[in-house]
């Protein structure tokens, strides 16, 4: 396929990239999304509006996060290797951002819509609970309601984020239809939002759902990207070699990846969860799904022989999205970013590994990114760089991963 003028200018009118994207909710919804997408139009163009976005980006959340260089896992990785071989590792550490991930980010940029769209309850789906603390956050810097959505399953399995949610002012609702994950919360957020459009406004944390939610979303996270491009210059003088990040629905990555899009000498890789195993149970939509539409937009999904949405696993609460944001399908598809993908075992191992080589304990999200980090740099030189996202930190997965291992906390 012939590449655009630029990968940059993307989504059309309607929120397609290429063929994915689009607009399918329920005509309850519609005048909502169309009120949205006028509302973001306008504050995309208002001063005042980021003004306060870079305000609170720099005071409130603690922006710019650090860029990292990761010596001691650069010279891990090159033992064994033939000299001059061996990739220099850098993070992007947005695990350090106010409520410990890149989440933050979206919540505030879409919290201030909501405020100038006069809604006055806000709603959220969560997953490995990030999202969720971070929109608990912003909704009780602001004194506005807040109800998230919670699989009951990650419930169980992220017991600190759901303490802090509630410290925060949330409520927490459990959702206990279908594999009571991400994609199940994600469903009851949409029931709620049909029922309550006069008054609510419903945070999305990833980049999907309804134009203009994949755009809206990208934009926000952004600052990624933007922050690390500076950096870099400033501490190298030139740009990565390569960019990683971890996938789910796929905000952290498509935040970093968008700045650098048309830096055609930039390579990209985003990385699904293999869980088990691409032949067993996993959540790697791209690698293991085709084309469909759910939440709102038409994207590669996991699906049976039926068109039925199947269930995602991965060890990552954060992962187990059975779909993938609009805008990497068509990324994938048009060949401008390549897509890996990482088992259980291997963002175990890679969490491991970066505790024991850096001091820092990563969320499970980005150890998948960590582990694909690790394969990549062996077969790179030594004057080559890649930069790799830290979206989380690993607080919240210490159990987790501790039960995995067979560790008694």
């Amino acid at each position: 396929m012939n590449a655009p003028n630029s990968y940059r200018a993307q989504p059309d009118e309607r929120g397609h990239f290429g063929q994915f994207g689009g607009r399918y909710v329920a005509e309850t919804l519609m005048p909502l999304i169309l009120d949205l997408d006028r509302e973001y139009k306008r504050a995309k163009a208002d001063p005042a509006f980021a003004a306060q976005f870079d305000d609170l980006m720099t005071h409130y959340v603690g922006r710019p996060s650090p860029l990292y260089h990761a010596e001691r896992l650069s010279e891990t990785l090159r033992i064994g290797l033939a000299p001059g071989m061996g990739a220099q590792v850098w993070f992007k550490r947005d695990e350090l951002n106010h409520t410990g991930a890149h989440k933050i980010n979206n919540c505030i940029g879409q919290i201030l819509l909501a405020i100038r769209m006069g809604k006055t309850r806000i709603i959220a789906e969560t997953g490995a609970g990030q999202h969720g603390v971070a929109t608990a956050a912003v909704c009780a810097r602001f004194g506005l309601p807040c109800v998230i959505y919670m699989g009951a399953r990650d419930i169980e399995r992220q017991q600190p984020n759901v303490f802090r949610m509630k410290l925060l002012g949330a409520e927490v609702r459990a959702v206990t239809s279908g594999a009571k994950t991400l994609s199940d919360a994600m469903n009851e957020g949409l029931r709620d939002w049909v029922a309550n459009v006069h008054d609510t406004f419903y945070i999305i944390g990833t980049a999907a759902g309804p134009h203009p939610y994949p755009e809206m979303v990208r934009d926000f996270q952004s600052i990624i990207g933007r922050e690390a491009r500076a950096q870099m210059l400033e501490r190298t003088g030139r740009l990565p070699d390569m960019l990683v990040a971890a996938i789910g629905g796929g905000s952290n990555a498509i935040g970093l990846f968008h700045p650098f899009l048309d830096d055609s000498d930039v390579a990209m890789l985003g990385v699904e969860a293999a869980g088990h195993g691409l032949d067993k149970d996993h959540a790697a939509s791209l690698a293991g799904g085709f084309p469909g539409i759910l939440h709102g937009n038409k994207t590669y999904l996991l699906q049976d022989e039926d068109g039925q949405i199947a269930e995602g696993h991965s060890i990552s609460a954060g992962l187990d999205y059975p779909g993938i944001g609009p805008e990497h399908a068509w990324l994938r598809d048009i060949g401008r970013v390549q897509y890996d993908s990482a088992t259980d075992v291997d963002a175990l191992d890679a969490f491991q590994l970066l505790c024991r080589t850096e001091g820092i304990i990563p969320a499970l999200e980005p150890a998948h990114a960590i582990a694909a980090v690790a394969r990549r740099a062996k077969t790179m030189r030594d004057d080559q760089i890649i930069l790799a996202n830290l979206c989380g930190r690993g607080d919240k997965d210490i159990f987790t991963v501790a039960s995995a291992l067979g560790v008694e906390i």
